[in-house]
């Protein structure tokens, strides 16, 4: 009888091992970036002694917010299987546009804002157009708008930089609330989340957001169920033009100044931080919750980077390393539940 019980219990304690293994195989996609966030936060917290505590953590916020806002609209695009490459352009672009009608002609704030909007949503809608009714590939037709916005930018500043921002803008991307530490937070944190929680709301509740994953996962399945794919494409990369116009304006309030110029970094570091949360670059899988994990593995990386006080061309290659191994765990992890699912 004893023997008997212990096998029984060694069955049920595999069967419970196996249960584990099969549930990590299905979630390894989210885990992995999961994963790969906590082993960063303990390493800084451990390698310096300024790493971890409140402060800084709001600052590592306050410097993925705009970001946050980008990638948000970058995630809509990756999941339809398409790509953008225009978003840094357009960003500094729309900055440009809105700082150069309020401060130079005197228009209002709303309407500066307003025509930066504008012309950020009208290049997204020529992304749209070039890719779904030309055929061109979006990464050529958003390289292209790319040299379109980024010339309108540098045309209209001439190499000068703009200090009169719009009063709106500057208290978004560059206010606290709150009157005393550690009780202030950047309004820009704020704007941040507000975008990363109504683009997963249309992507996780909407009939637009299944349509999105639809057009990723299956375009040719997804257009003979009756889905208009190439709407879907067009509104994707009008949301990530629309996103990265916002992002673009904020971020001259946070920084008190808008040029023609700077904001390069914006479209890898946008690109990385939703490949690096697990949101397929094929399309239909991930999400902005994927995204959000992405923005805090960048964040934490490059806070962390700046705290151990590296040499700049040290840490830019240290950066680029371990991006590259957390990529690599992160399309490891895929395979593993592809063959979880192919079992």
């Amino acid at each position: 009888m004893g023997s008997e019980a212990s096998s029984i219990n060694q069955r049920r304690t595999a069967d419970r091992t196996g249960a584990l293994i099969s549930w990590a195989r299905r979630r390894a996609r989210d885990l992995a970036p999961f994963i790969t966030l906590v082993i960063l936060i303990v390493f800084f917290s451990v390698a310096t002694d300024s790493f971890f505590n409140y402060i800084n953590f709001r600052n590592i916020l306050g410097q993925v917010a705009t970001l946050a806002i980008v990638s948000t609209g970058i995630t809509f695009v990756i999941l339809c299987g398409e790509i953008d490459l225009s978003i840094a352009a357009v960003a500094t672009m729309t900055g440009v546009i809105a700082a150069q009608l309020y401060g130079e002609t005197g228009a209002s704030q709303f309407v500066a804002i307003l025509a930066g909007v504008l012309a950020a949503t009208g290049l997204g809608l020529l992304n749209g157009w070039s890719t779904t009714r030309i055929g061109l590939p979006s990464f050529i037709a958003t390289l292209a708008t790319m040299q379109i916005a980024s010339g309108l930018g540098q045309y209209i500043t001439k190499g000068t930089i703009l200090y009169t921002l719009a009063p709106i803008l500057s208290y978004l991307g560059g206010d606290y609330l709150g009157e005393s530490e550690p009780f202030r937070l950047p309004v820009v944190i704020l704007t941040g989340i507000a975008a990363l929680i109504v683009g997963h709301f249309v992507l996780t509740y909407t009939k637009f957001g299944r349509y999105v994953y639809m057009t990723g996962s299956n375009r040719e399945a997804a257009r003979l169920s009756g889905i208009n794919t190439k709407n879907i494409v067009t509104a994707c990369l009008t949301i990530s033009a629309f996103s990265a116009g916002l992002a673009g304006m904020l971020n001259t309030g946070r920084l008190g100044s808008a040029q023609g110029y700077g904001l390069d970094d914006m479209l890898l570091d946008s690109i990385s931080a939703v490949v690096l949360g697990g949101t397929s670059l094929f399309g239909g899988e991930g999400g902005v919750k994927n995204t959000l994990i992405g923005l805090l593995i960048f964040g934490v990386l490059n806070n962390g980077l700046n705290q151990l006080q590296l040499d700049i061309f040290v840490r830019l290659w240290v950066r680029g390393v371990i991006l590259l191994i957390a990529l690599i765990i992160n399309i490891y992890a895929l395979r593993l539940r592809n063959v979880q699912a192919a079992e």
